[in-house]
């Protein structure tokens, strides 16, 4: 077995196809007696490893060889007009300075997909660029005094570097950054194309601020304690006036298109789901709840949207949005209701606090009907709720506490003695509501609390219900979406500036394409200073303008856009990344577009994926696509068509690293405080206990991260590749175990043998290929002539190529499939095993072994590059040393196997045969295959006649029919079951 070893230790040792191994070789066919292919044959596996056991396996040293030959070569993308193009992208990373282990997992995952492609004689497409704008870059730029720029080029310069470790194969030629003006220009593009349309506008709104970041923040950004989710400070809420994008025009399509999505599992269900609860499409009712106020000066009614109006005959409260007009009109003379205001900030949202509005009261609209319960026509308490979204429905909510869990958590907590009001059931006798004390949420039948609709479905007394209100204009049927116009404005520095100039004269007005790229100022005395604030609102210089309409004076808009703009839209750009006159060309946006695969975290699958949805149906029916409606027929037209960026998505689990923590304190452990002199027991140092083991997320608090780059030193990127695909499913978390990889390191080297050994090897058949081989083996023994057929050689030939045959099936199949890389991994393994095999590999056909190391060699390429690049050369030494397997579109280049056919050829010459007695099975014995013909239905009898007559010839069959008295002759049935896999004799 060779060593595995991160570089050459002791004396230097030759290297794979080198010319040094060849007077070693020449030696050997020096003897008369042993010609190399022979000699090396009859040493048998051990003798071979022996062999072997000097010639170390240097991964690194096989890394730095073929990302040298790779850069020098001149592999041809994936940018033609060509019907083969591949387009394959992992989310590009966040420049923060350092690559983890998830960037490695996804980008792996792209790699391995990019190059199984490439073998299947694609042209790929796999770019690399970095979503560089930014937050935490300013806040690093505040907190080391440097400009955001440099510390952000810093970044993409190491991570760069990084990800060269990794043996990937990008197109850098596309690479790009957000922060780039040749991008950005772009982007502000866009953003004028879109205010063009009236799809960019400007309006005042109440938004998330963060006073330590000192900028605008999406509810998104804001967590369940109502803090930011990058400074932790408690939000506030100010009113701004702000740029949105209308994404709201889009979502009927945004909303439809889902079902493209789903079909053949395209997207996950998982994904699909966020997607359709964040759109929120809901059919229901407005209702008017009439008010009874004493001199508070309120609206004489208070509109509801509810999509359960089958439960109106449970409403015993309404609860109100603190944005409500008629709170604020209220906290106007309400000391204490302004005080409960201004707690509402630190709240969290599903808080159950509530202030009592004094003086007000709500009516149920069906108060007014005579049959109406006497319970319903009780007048309404109306209460500040900090649950209710002043940005959903009306901003007020109907209680029911009998059927909604919200409502019914808030009434026990201000009601806790008040009974809840059941409406309808699971059943007419209520004898299935399983939780008389929970509220019933699902749609059921009404019981008697709702009058005269006892006994009616739920759902066609709601109908009921908002048709009897109609006329008096107390309800109608109405649609409400829970998403809202995309805020993008950011009171920040690092972002894409808004080209805007606002005139005292003209108003807003865009910048001429000709003036950009509104490009950032520098501003290096903010940084030096360690300032927070947005520096753009004091760059008086960069501020005043002139207007581009009347020449007048008027100043730039200094918002900048949200990164999430930037990262609607990048994978347009890789398409045409040097194209200075447009984001993109029509043609090949027509060539590469959509994404054939994205990859990326499930943490993206609402808001990244949603913009990005829309802003490639606005791209896609626009002048940039070439596109553009000229008419409203057109645009009808136009707006049947399913737009949607990437047609398959893949979501990868995240990666967990094992961690250690004190029994005693549960105090996270260094690495240094652990005793691992025993892996399987390892104790804390300063105690000696035993600690306790677990995966978590990775972080610095828990230290439990690991390096990719001193991974990938140590073991080298091929072995680390194929481990961190072998570990766990695509999307399954991922516990990284760094021992594991000896197994993996165990089967490359394993490969290295079997590489080695075939390559010496001369060709044993005339055949040119393994087809042609059993094709001449079947021939040789149709023709009856079976002394000219060495029936071991067949039968270990038969083998590797049948599991070859398998594999190639199992492999294509997990390649496409993606989620399933690891089984990758797993056949491969179980091939090399069958291969190596002494009595598989010693007695097959040299044809058939090099044949099965050849496929081995190009299944396995796509998951470790570097090693298989050599193995294939070593192979085939007379491929150029400098050529590629991957070279596409190469004479040269190799091809991923497919199934050639054969399994009618490789049927094996024995099988198992079951022999019951009367139907009771009594033992089972290895008989040959009945020949093709006694397998017709018009040959029954002759088949009877082999089977029994194969099973009277082994030596158990004897012993136990005829050694046993059981004459097979005077049977009174024989049986012969699935071609003589069962015989059953019944006497």
């Amino acid at each position: 077995m060779p060593l595995i070893c991160a570089r050459p230790l002791g004396r230097s040792v030759p290297k794979l196809g080198s010319s040094s191994l060849r007077p070693l070789l020449s030696s050997l066919a020096a003897s008369p007696r042993r010609p190399v292919g022979v000699a090396l044959q009859h040493l048998g596996t051990e003798s071979w490893k022996r062999f072997y056991a000097d010639h170390k396996l240097d991964l690194l040293a096989l890394d730095q060889k073929w990302r040298q030959k790779w850069a020098e070569s001149s592999r041809e993308k994936g940018t033609k007009d060509d019907e083969k193009n591949r387009y394959v992208l992992p989310m590009f990373p966040y420049p923060s300075g350092h690559l983890h282990l998830g960037h490695l997992r996804v980008y792996t995952i792209a790699d391995v997909i990019a190059r199984f492609q490439t073998l299947q004689g694609h042209k790929v497409l796999l770019p690399m660029g970095w979503d560089a704008f930014g937050l935490p870059a300013e806040n690093a730029a505040i907190e080391r005094g440097i400009n955001p720029a440099t510390w952000t080029k810093a970044n993409i310069a190491k991570m760069k570097e990084q990800l060269g470790h990794m043996n990937g194969s990008w197109d850098w030629n596309c690479e790009l950054a957000t922060c780039d003006p040749d991008f950005y220009k772009h982007t502000q593009k866009i953003f004028l194309a879109l205010h063009e349309k009236g799809l960019a506008y400007q309006a005042e709104a109440e938004v998330n601020y963060d006073p330590v970041d000192k900028t605008v923040l999406a509810n998104e950004q804001v967590d369940a304690n109502g803090c930011s989710w990058r400074s932790g400070a408690k939000v506030e809420k100010r009113k701004l006036k702000q740029w949105f994008l209308k994404i709201s025009e889009f979502r009927e399509s945004l909303l439809k298109d889902l079902e493209t999505l789903a079909t053949n599992e395209a997207w996950p269900e998982r994904v699909l789901a966020m997607q359709k609860n964040w759109l929120g499409k809901s059919k229901g009712a407005t209702v008017k709840f009439p008010v009874l106020a004493f001199g508070q000066g309120t609206p004489s009614a208070i509109e509801v949207f509810t999509s359960r109006p089958d439960t109106l005959f449970g409403v015993q409260y309404i609860a109100l949005a603190a944005t409500h007009p008629s709170v604020q009109q209220l906290a106007k003379s309400d000391p204490e209701l302004q005080a409960f205001l201004s707690t509402l900030p630190g709240l969290s949202p599903d808080s159950k606090v509530g202030y009592l509005l004094p003086h007000i009261r709500a009516v149920n609209p069906l108060a007014y009907h005579e049959e109406t319960p006497e319970d319903t026509k009780v007048s309404l308490p109306i209460y500040v709720a900090p649950y209710v979204l002043g940005d959903y429905g009306e901003g007020a909510v109907m209680g029911v506490p009998g059927h909604d869990l919200r409502d019914h958590a808030f009434w026990k907590e201000h009601h806790y003695d008040a009974p809840v009001r059941f409406v309808l059931a699971a059943s007419e006798d209520e004898t299935t509501t399983a939780m008389p004390n929970e509220p019933f949420t699902e749609h059921g039948v009404m019981n008697a609390n709702s009058g005269i609709f006892k006994g009616k479905s739920s759902k066609e007394a709601g109908e009921m219900l908002v048709k009897l209100l109609e006329p008096a204009g107390l309800a109608k049927e109405t649609e409400k979406w829970r998403l809202r116009d995309w805020l993008i404005s950011r009171q920040r520095y690092w972002g894409t500036p808004i080209p805007i100039v606002h005139c005292g004269s003209c108003g807003t007005v865009p910048v001429p394409d000709q003036q950009l790229p509104v490009v950032l100022p520098e501003v290096d005395e903010h940084w030096a200073g360690k300032k927070t604030g947005n520096p753009l609102e004091s760059q008086t210089d960069w501020i005043n303008t002139s207007c581009p309409k009347c020449g007048g004076e008027a100043k730039r808009d200094t918002d900048t856009m949200d990164t999430f703009v930037d990262s609607s839209w990048y994978y347009m750009r890789f398409i045409d990344a040097h194209n200075k006159e447009a984001p993109f060309s029509p043609e090949k946006a027509k060539a590469l577009t959509p994404v054939d695969l994205y990859i990326g975290g499930v943490e993206h699958a609402i808001l990244h994926l949603l913009y990005s949805r829309f802003i490639y149906k606005f791209l896609m029916t626009s002048s940039f696509s070439g596109k553009e409606a000229e008419t409203a027929e057109a645009a009808e037209f136009e707006s049947s068509e399913v737009y949607e960026p990437f047609k398959r998505l893949i979501t990868q689990g995240m990666v967990h690293g094992k961690t250690y923590t004190d029994p005693a304190t549960g105090r996270f452990l260094k690495p240094d405080e652990v005793d691992l002199s025993d892996p399987h027991q390892p104790k804390v140092v300063a105690t000696g206990a035993l600690a306790n083991v677990s995966y978590e997320k990775m972080s610095k608090s828990k230290h439990n991260g690991v390096d990719p780059t001193t991974f990938i030193a140590q073991y080298g990127a091929d072995a680390t590749r194929a481990h961190i695909l072998f570990q766990a499913p695509v999307s399954e978390i991922l516990d990284w175990d760094e021992s594991k990889i000896t197994g993996v390191t165990r089967w490359l080297s394993r490969v290295y043998d079997l590489v080695q050994k075939t390559a010496s090897e001369t060709p044993g058949s005339s055949a040119s290929t393994a087809k042609a081989f059993f094709e001449e083996q079947q021939q040789q023994q149709q023709q009856h002539h079976p002394e000219s057929v060495d029936l071991a050689k067949l039968d270990a030939s038969i083998t590797i190529w049948r599991e070859v045959q398998r594999t190639i099936s199992s492999v294509t199949a997990s390649y496409n499939k993606v989620y399933t890389l690891n089984t990758v991994i797993s056949d491969l393994m179980s091939l090399t095993n069958v291969i190596a095999s002494s009595s598989n590999y010693d007695a097959a056909d040299p044809l058939i072994r090099r044949e099965a190391v050849s496929a081995l060699i190009r299944m396995m390429a796509p998951i470790a590059p570097a090693f298989a690049e050599e193995c294939w050369h070593v192979l085939f030494p007379e491929s150029s040393s400098s050529s590629s397997l991957f070279m596409s579109g190469s004479e040269q280049q190799a091809r991923f196997p497919v199934p050639d056919g054969t399994e009618g050829l490789l049927k094996s010459r024995k099988q198992t045969c079951a022999v019951q007695l009367n139907g009771k099975t009594k033992f089972a014995v290895e008989i040959g295959t009945p020949p093709a013909g006694l397998l017709e239905k018009s040959a029954e009898e002759k088949l009877r006649e082999f089977i029994v007559g194969e099973v009277l010839r082994t030596e158990e069959g004897r012993a136990k029919l005829e050694g046993r008295g059981v004459d097979v002759s005077k049977a009174k049935k024989v049986i012969v079951v699935r071609g003589g896999k069962l015989l059953n004799v019944v006497m």
